[in-house]
């Protein structure tokens, strides 16, 4: 029980300090869980604790590391520009339609279930579209959050995965119940951005873009740094994009060998870097110009490393998923789907997944077990509780998209969390309707 409120304490403090921002998330996920882990006893342990969890992120962080990169390259490049115009002609300045494009854009990225790629080309497309347009960077950070969340379900995606692992579950079969619901939370999606965007386009108003604005527009977003594009190279660039994709997302599938992400974008940037710049002094400059954006991603999730590494190494992970389940009053058991998606909420939220699917979904389903749900009920009753898991702290890629939006924690955290409460109303009413979760 002890170890359960030293782990609640260390979340609630570092939630506090980013909420009131006290502290800025990187300080908040070194000291918090540093100064409470030594007030718990655990101050001799603190450094294989911390290297633990940095171990644990290194491959995610040498992944985005490469992936800020190598999309950044692209960006200067000048890859992402015939996208850009074709949506201001799409759109014709009009808000309504560029954050529901941003909604189905990330949406249907959002299927390679990689969240820090999602982010990459959604922001790489569309942010440029956004500072044309006035738009705020916040309803973007927002949408890619909430679209992910539904996609990240997707077997491959990670959650889905674990369940299967955990509850020996057929994942046809799950992912059949689950995907009604996913289908009916990607609409709400796209009300969210519906409703901003008319909120939006009643701030701005709609502007009638015709060639010439879209000329001007692209004028207007000269950077010192033009001679550093490559239009020639449009093809090039697209088709060795085209080939990590294909790499991050079917590898091991179809006859094409798995190869590690980190790698992936590792060897994709030095292939890219050859290709655009054969001048060494242009190599450099690229890697200066994007690489002050890498190094706060990347400090960033190594932070978080030793936030999970702290939690996790002293035992309090699992104290908080045995308590969570603990304090689920023995009456309520004829509604355990209900409890479990309930818990699932905060759970996915206070841990990383495989802390609570691996470690706390086996707890709840034995429980389940006893009042007569099945496996597979307590499985789908699970997924409920990642409407909210990509707000957690503890998810690497979000330092990601903050970074390249300029949103704030906190005022992130509060205004998709608002949104995603229809997100989880959605899953909760689909595991009973298209789910076979009996009430």
């Amino acid at each position: 029980m002890m170890l359960a409120i030293w782990g609640y304490l260390i979340v609630v403090v570092f939630m506090i300090l980013i909420m009131t921002k006290k502290a800025t998330p990187f300080t908040a996920l070194v000291l918090v869980p540093l100064v409470i882990g030594t007030l718990a006893g655990f101050g001799l342990r603190i450094g294989p604790y911390s290297l633990d969890g940095i171990k644990a992120v290194a491959p995610t962080a040498v992944m985005l590391l490469f992936a800020i990169l190598y999309f950044g390259l692209m960006i200067t490049a000048g890859l992402f520009d015939p996208l850009v115009r074709f949506i201001l002609r799409i759109v014709k300045g009009d808000p309504l339609k560029v954050l529901v494009g941003t909604a189905i854009l990330a949406s249907v990225v959002s299927v390679d279930g990689d969240g820090s790629t999602t982010t990459m080309i959604v922001c790489s497309a569309m942010i440029p579209v956004y500072k044309r347009l006035g738009l705020k960077m916040m309803d973007l950070a927002v949408i890619v959050i909430l679209a992910n969340s539904v996609m990240n379900l997707l077997p491959w995606g990670g959650p889905t995965a674990r369940i299967i692992a955990a509850l020996n579950v057929d994942e046809g079969e799950l992912l059949r119940r689950i995907l009604p619901g996913m289908f009916l939370a990607i609409i709400w999606v796209v009300c969210v951005s519906v409703i901003r965007g008319l909120q939006e386009r009643k701030r701005l108003g709609i502007r009638e873009l015709d060639e010439d604005d879209i000329a001007h527009l692209d004028a207007s977003m000269s950077h010192d740094d033009d001679y550093l594009q490559r239009p020639r190279m449009l093809w090039p660039n697209f088709l060795l994009t085209a080939v990590l994709m294909v790499m991050l997302v079917f590898g091991g599938m179809y006859g094409l060998p798995k190869v590690p992400a980190a790698a992936l974008f590792e060897i994709g940037f030095a292939v890219a870097l050859v290709l655009n710049y054969h001048n060494v002094k242009d190599q450099q400059k690229i890697i200066e110009i994007h690489g002050a954006n890498a190094l706060q991603v990347v400090t960033m999730v190594l932070a978080a490393g030793i936030f999970m590494g702290m939690l996790n190494g002293s035992g309090m992970s699992q104290a908080i998923g045995q308590s969570l389940a603990a304090w689920v009053p023995s009456a309520l058991g004829g509604q355990w789907p209900l409890v479990t998606a309930i818990v699932s909420a905060p759970g996915t939220f206070l841990l990383s997944n495989d802390a609570f699917y691996l470690g706390v979904l086996p707890i709840l389903a034995q429980t389940g077990a006893q009042y007569g749900f099945s496996p597979m009920e307590i499985g789908v009753a699970s997924t409920v509780g990642q409407a909210f898991h990509l707000l957690s702290p503890l998810v690497g890629f979000i330092y990601l998209l903050l970074n390249l939006t300029g949103v704030d924690m906190g005022a992130w955290q509060r205004q998709a969390g608002k949104w995603a409460c229809g997100t989880f109303l959605v899953f909760l009413v689909s595991m009973y309707v298209f789910g076979g979760v009996p009430l």
